[in-house]
């Protein structure tokens, strides 16, 4: 299972979220690291800015960015709305 490290960016916006928007963040996080080709997850590759970077949903609204060159370290790089992705 690969570990995951968190940018000082994701950290400060995982704070602002409400608590249950956190735990939805963590239990997204926590079926990453256990199944990363889950449906559910909505996994793809983004482009423009962004290219070499994977987003996965946490809900409707919010996304998760991170990067995974190394098949054993997540690197999560930030979390928010569609706006995340600007």
């Amino acid at each position: 299972m690969p570990e995951l490290l968190y940018t000082p960016k994701f950290i400060r916006q995982w704070k602002k979220l409400e608590p249950d928007l956190q735990e939805e963040v963590e239990a997204c996080l926590a079926e990453l690291r256990k199944n990363p080709k889950l449906a559910s997850l909505k996994i793809h590759k983004l482009t423009g800015p962004l290219k070499g970077f994977l987003s996965c949903s946490v809900n409707y609204r919010y996304r998760i960015i991170f990067e995974w060159d190394n098949p054993k370290v997540i690197a999560v790089l930030s979390v928010g709305d569609h706006d995340v992705y600007r």
